[in-house]
C-alpha cells in the first residue's frame, strides 16, 4: 500500500528535533508526513515558556494556522497526529474533518465539543501514567465523550514515564516507553491502510 497521509503537530516546545525524528520514522514506514510549524520558527527550552507563547498567540490563531496547514491535504484523507499541545490541535481538526482517516494522540487530548460526531474514527492515545496534564479522571471522562462522539478509541498508558516521554531531547524521555509507543502506533497506521 502507499501509506497514510499524516499531519503531525508539535508540542508547546515548538518544532523541536524530536518532531523531525518522528516524521522520519513515519516516512521510513512508508507514510507521507507534514509537520506544520504553528509557532513561526520558535522553540522553547521549558514547557512554561512554550505555554506562555501559546497563550500570548491565542488558541484561535493557533487553530487557524493548523487549519490552513492541513487544508491543502485534507481531500487526501488525513491521519491527524500530535504531541501534547499538538495532540489537542490534531484532535480538534480530526473531529471537524469528515474525511479524516484516523487520529494518533501522543501525550495529550483536548476538550470535545458537545455536538462532535464522527463515523467510527479510529483513535489511538499514548500517555504517561500518571501524567500531570492528563489525569485519570480527565482521561476517563475524555474516553467516554469520544465514544459518544462516535470514535473508536484505544488508550495505552506507560507507567513511570514522563509527560513527553518520546522526545529524546527532554528530561521526560523514556526509551523503553517511546519504542513501545512507536511499535503500537505504526501498527495502528498500518491497520488504517486496509
Amino acid at each position: 500500500m502507499g501509506g497514510m497521509n499524516i499531519m503531525l503537530f508539535h508540542s508547546a516546545y515548538g518544532p523541536r528535533p524530536a518532531v523531525a525524528e518522528a516524521a522520519g520514522r513515519l516516512r521510513a514506514a512508508g507514510h507521507e508526513v507534514w509537520t506544520p510549524d504553528l509557532f513561526e520558527g520558535r522553540t522553547f527550552d521549558s514547557v512554561e515558556e512554550g505555554v506562555a507563547y501559546k497563550e500570548a498567540t491565542g488558541k484561535d490563531e493557533l487553530l487557524k494556522r493548523a487549519v490552513l496547514a492541513a487544508a491543502p491535504y485534507s481531500e487526501r484523507g488525513l491521519v491527524y497526529a500530535g504531541f501534547s499541545f499538538g495532540a489537542s490541535v490534531a484532535q480538534t481538526l480530526a473531529l471537524g474533518d469528515d474525511k479524516a482517516r484516523g487520529l494518533l494522540l501522543l501525550h495529550g487530548t483536548s476538550d470535545i465539543a458537545e455536538n462532535a460526531a464522527v463515523d467510527e474514527l479510529p483513535v489511538q492515545l499514548h500517555v504517561a501514567e500518571p501524567d500531570p496534564f492528563e489525569t485519570d479522571d480527565w482521561l476517563t471522562a475524555w474516553y467516554l465523550r469520544m465514544g459518544r462522539a462516535g470514535a473508536d478509541v484505544e488508550v495505552y498508558r506507560y507507567a513511570g514515564a514522563g509527560h513527553l516521554y518520546t522526545d529524546s531531547g527532554l528530561p521526560d524521555y523514556d526509551e523503553e516507553a517511546a519504542e513501545a509507543t512507536w511499535r503500537v502506533a505504526l501498527g495502528f497506521l498500518d491497520a488504517l491502510e486496509d
